[in-house]
């Protein structure tokens, strides 16, 4: 099965934001042991103001667009996603050009071994964090590590460290590299579980020969919308359906042709009962069961009436005969209500089911509530 990855965007960006979130907080912590432990604003305090404040205001940013992207939906998703780049690449480039503005500096070893150290924690985790995306973890990467790498080989201030900090940064490159394949083989694992899980539920939900629900569904659902009906004060009804004289199709031409009607049975009622909300199952041998949320008595019948006709003209073909009959349904509408019994619908449906075959099959009746 081919892996569709645009599904998993959503996924992908949630993931992203999660994880960067935590680090946030840090950013600002250690920018201020960066000025403040080397009294670093003693001596150069535009320079310790400007990068505080641009530390600040772009942590504060993405804090507030981290909280306004979850109300705006999926309208403006690329925007947001977007957003969120740029918002941790301008980040990296504060922490980036800072490292390359201090390392030249004479004498100021403690800052310089402490900005040294927070850059390469900073894009060590931040590197991680951004795998599931892999061109925003090696351009987090590139923003916090080149700039110091060029002013160092640029001034020629120590080669060794430009060349300690270039390899560092090829092993990021590698690490996000290596992480974000991992990264993906796990979610589309995930994935493909999801829908083999989903497939099996469905598996399990299904009548195997006529490829509608099964009982066992149908009687989960009909709680489900009973429950909810009767909340809402709301119309149910109920279809029950019988094929007329099964068994002698069954004695007469084999199972085989009787599977064959109960399959073109079910691809009619699904034709008629198309909403996405009506329920049609096979309730046992040539027996089905339709529910239909918000339908009266009046439409329910023009339903029935409208698959007992199809059925009437349905044939099958079978050693150059035609095989054909016709089908009985029962009908209960009804409003729930908490003194009634779920069960009480569909025994009436039952009940008018067996009216409409005493009075000579093929026919449609309504329970008529006492």
């Amino acid at each position: 099965m081919t892996f569709e990855r645009h599904k998993m965007n959503e996924r992908v960006v949630q993931d992203l934001k999660e994880r960067s979130t935590i680090g946030i907080p840090f950013y600002i912590l250690l920018s201020l042991i960066v000025v403040f432990a080397a009294n670093l604003y003693e001596r150069y305090l535009f320079f310790s103001i400007f990068f505080l404040l641009s530390m600040g205001g772009i942590c504060l940013f993405r804090l507030i667009h981290l909280a306004i992207s979850r109300k705006m939906g999926e309208r403006y998703e690329t925007l947001n996603k977007n957003i969120f780049f740029a918002s941790v690449i301008i980040t990296g480039l504060i922490w980036g050009v800072t490292y390359a503005l201090i390392m030249p500096l004479k004498g100021e070893y403690v800052a310089q071994f402490l900005i040294s150290l927070c850059v390469c924690g900073l894009c060590a985790g931040g590197v991680v964090a951004f795998i599931p995306n892999r061109c925003l973890s090696i351009f987090y990467n590139i923003s916090m590590l080149m700039p110091a790498t060029i002013i160092i080989l640029m001034n020629g201030l120590n080669i060794s460290l430009a060349v300690m900090i270039f390899l560092f940064s090829v092993y990021m490159v590698l690490i996000a590299y290596r992480g974000n394949r991992e990264y993906w083989n796990a979610l589309e694992n995930e994935y493909l579980l999801e829908i083999k899980s989903q497939e099996m539920e469905r598996l399990s939900n299904t009548d195997v020969l006529t490829s509608l629900y099964n009982r066992r569904y149908f009687d989960e659902a009909f709680d489900r919308e009973w429950k909810r009906s009767g909340r809402n004060n709301s119309m149910l009804s109920v279809i029950l359906l019988d094929i007329d004289h099964f068994k002698i199709i069954n004695d007469t031409f084999g199972h085989q042709v009787g599977d064959k009607y109960l399959r073109k049975t079910a691809a009619i009622l699904t034709s008629v009962f198309k909403r996405d909300y009506d329920i049609v199952a096979r309730y046992g041998g040539e027996e089905f069961i339709v529910l239909l949320p918000g339908i009266n008595a009046d439409q329910a019948s023009q339903l029935a009436e409208k698959v007992k006709k199809r059925i009437e003209s349905m044939t099958i073909d079978h050693r150059g005969k035609k095989v054909g009959t016709t089908i009985s349904a029962g009908i209960m509408c009804c409003v729930p209500n908490f003194n009634t019994s779920s069960d009480y619908i569909i025994s009436c449906a039952d009940q008018a089911l067996y009216i409409a075959k005493k009075g000579g099959k093929n026919r449609v009746a309504v329970h008529i509530r006492q």
